[in-house]
């Protein structure tokens, strides 16, 4: 379906063509009639699919032809009429460049609230009447509890990759924040995985929605080429790892740990090998999340190793590989990780390490893709026997790093439960010289 079937505001149509957008996705479709009537919406679709586009042209849409039959009221400072909220600055980032690239002929004022950035460039935002706002749950109610932020004036509130904000422990602020924004407002709510949480979530802030469902396809499968290779301890997979990082095939990688630590250890170490690479992780500040970023998409870093804050929200459209060297707890982490290659139609090569321990999490993806992972070797550095992995020596403990001790992450966040912090859990054709082997879980 094309998108001057849509019934979208003739501006918002205007950016759509100069951006080279005519088609809309499957989500889209469904989604953008069902929103411009003004129902709730409920849409589970994987990362990729145009999830953005499906709530913000009818968002923009509704705003633009609202200003139109009805000039609007004097308008206050720091109070929005549609607030996006996502679980990441880099998402948040994302979709604010989205509502100026669709809204760029309407004249709307925007503004993402995020950590990590300058309390006064934002207040001096906040100072004057505004649109959208795009913003991350912390920083918001940090804004809202200090009075710069009404929501009262909230005509639509979209919860973007809502999953992934109840993965990182934002329940109770979601739930703060909706109850903030008037009753009778418009919610949308977008979501990779629909598991009972979500369901409870969406009983909670959606009003008799539309659901939509978007099945996985098999061509966005076939873009990205999914490999396994089995390890036999830490220093095996380190030993892989250089081994990738080096091969001719490998263009702009991203290589996902599991914690931050481990993120700093591992660039460190392919920067000391010669490699061009960075860590991106939440323990930084948005201004250098932002430079790594892009120095990545400027080639002036080919590796970027992350945790799982990268996993969504990062658009680099020429990663050639993703590198698993620690395998994501949630299965639904994995397929949002990979979904960082193969992007706007090209292809791209999952890899993964797997050792013993992890032949649950394995079995888990297999079953949540529907796909069995093809087992690769590389020779030379095959996995030894079971035998004798069990005679050898014990491999080495992950190294330190010199960050030294971190602050509790939930010090100033009220919303939170006493023990639980922010970053509890673990962050967020072609072939190589290898051949495929049996696997190894025995």
């Amino acid at each position: 379906m094309s998108f001057s079937e849509l019934a979208l505001h003739p501006l918002v149509l205007q950016a759509l063509t100069e951006g080279g957008y005519t088609e809309a996705t499957p989500v889209q479709a469904a989604a953008i009639p069902a929103a411009l009537e003004g129902r709730d919406v409920l849409a589970n679709a994987e990362t990729g699919t145009g999830k953005t586009a499906a709530f913000l042209l009818p968002a923009l849409t509704r705003l633009a032809l609202s200003n139109e039959s009805a000039p609007p009221l004097r308008r206050m400072p720091g109070a929005p009429r549609i607030l996006v909220l996502a679980p990441t600055r880099e998402l948040a980032s994302q979709v604010t460049q989205a509502v100026r690239k669709y809204g760029k002929h309407l004249r709307l004022s925007s503004v993402d609230v995020v950590g990590g950035m300058p309390y006064r460039d934002q207040l001096r935002l906040l100072s004057k009447p505004i649109d959208v706002v795009v913003a991350t749950p912390g920083r918001l109610i940090d804004h809202v509890q200090r009075n710069r932020i009404d929501l009262s004036t909230v005509e639509t509130l979209i919860l973007d990759e809502a999953d992934r904000m109840l993965d990182m422990g934002f329940s109770e602020a979601v739930d703060f924040i909706s109850a903030a924004c008037p009753v009778n407002r418009q919610t949308m709510l977008f979501t990779a995985t629909l598991d009972r949480r979500m369901a409870g979530l969406a009983e909670r802030l959606l009003r008799n929605p539309v659901r939509i469902a978007v099945e996985r396809t098999a061509a966005n499968q076939a873009r990205i080429e999914q490999r396994l290779h089995m390890t036999d301890d830490l220093g095996h997979k380190r030993r892989l790892l250089h081994h990738f990082a080096s091969h001719p095939d490998v263009g702009k990688a991203i290589v996902f740990a599991a914690t931050k630590r481990d993120a700093d250890s591992l660039a460190e170490d392919l920067v000391q090998a010669g490699h061009m690479a960075a860590a991106l992780h939440g323990d930084m500040s948005q201004g250098q999340r932002n430079r790594t970023l892009q120095r990545l998409r400027t080639g002036q870093v080919r590796l970027l190793v992350a945790t799982d804050v990268a996993a969504r929200g990062i658009d680099v459209k020429d990663i050639s590989h993703v590198i698993n060297f620690d395998l994501p707890r949630v299965a639904e982490d994995y397929v949002h990780r990979i979904g960082r290659t193969g992007r706007a139609g090209a292809e791209g090569i999952a890899i993964s390490f797997a050792g013993r321990a992890d032949r649950d999490t394995v079995t888990r993806i297999e079953r949540y893709t529907r796909e069995a992972l093809a087992v690769h070797v590389v020779p030379g550095l095959e996995p030894r026997p079971r035998s004798e992995r069990f005679n050898a020596a014990p491999a080495a403990p992950r190294p330190a790093s010199s960050r030294g001790p971190r602050p509790a992450a939930n010090a100033n966040k009220p919303w939170q439960k006493p023990g639980r912090t922010e970053g509890a859990r673990p962050e967020g054709g072609r072939a190589f010289a290898g051949n495929k082997g049996g696997r190894a879980f025995r």
